[in-house]
């Protein structure tokens, strides 16, 4: 049996682990939601490159310079990767369904008028989709959720905490962008909420991001299409 000491440097490293986890999301929250209050840049610039910039850096910094882990520690590993991909597609179908619901909830019926992509602009707009697909599921999945369940070795708190964090990140665009009413701002936040969970029940089975993003690809297109 460990000794009390062992256990108190365990509590204490779990301590430290959650101060940076929580700080780096405050950090994520509180830029990402100030940019979106206070000015935009085009949205393809800003998911291909200022995403990946303020949320990647600091998350390369706390991973590779503060905890001295390999980024595999993050989901990025070939390991489990068929299995991933099985989950991923086959629970991400359901996750179009609410992709569509998002469609739905926003203009009150199918709204199919607004796709105006050109093949370019579809190549464009899948290019986007993966890098933020990428860019979410290393951080919310890869890290927030990894580092919560090794901390308290509980997969189903970890999951419900992490995502609701990452509904969380998503109001500041419902409110400041997309204007949703309050009505609108809930249930897109329980569809998110929702989806986040799927994709941390996949993660935790296969310790790899590619069912997760490949989720979010499925969950996200009929949004990015239909809108």
């Amino acid at each position: 049996m460990g000794s009390g000491k062992d256990v108190e440097v365990v509590g204490l490293r779990g301590i430290r682990v959650l101060r940076r986890v929580f700080g780096y999301y405050l950090f994520l929250l509180l830029f990402w939601g100030f940019y979106r209050f206070l000015f935009r840049f085009p949205e393809n610039f800003e998911e291909l490159f200022l995403k990946p910039l303020f949320w990647l850096l600091p998350l390369y910094q706390i991973v590779k310079k503060t905890e001295k882990k390999p980024l595999a520690s993050l989901g990025l590993t070939t390991k489990n990767l068929s299995r991933g991909i099985f989950l991923g597609l086959g629970i991400g179908v359901f996750f179009m369904v609410g992709g569509l619901l998002a469609n739905v909830i926003k203009y009150g019926q199918f709204n199919f008028s607004q796709t105006t992509y050109s093949g370019g602009g579809l190549v464009i707009a899948f290019l986007v989709s993966v890098v933020t697909a990428f860019t979410e599921e290393l951080v919310f999945r890869g890290y927030v959720f990894n580092r919560f369940n090794q901390v308290w070795n509980d997969q189903w708190l970890a999951n419900i905490v992490s995502s609701f964090l990452f509904a969380l990140i998503h109001l500041p665009i419902t409110v400041f962008v997309l204007q949703y009413s309050p009505g609108q701002v809930i249930a897109y936040g329980l569809l998110v909420f929702v989806y986040s969970f799927g994709s941390g029940f996949v993660f935790a089975r296969t310790a790899s991001l590619a069912g997760p993003i490949i989720m979010h690809l499925l969950w996200s297109w009929p949004i990015i299409l239909f809108r």
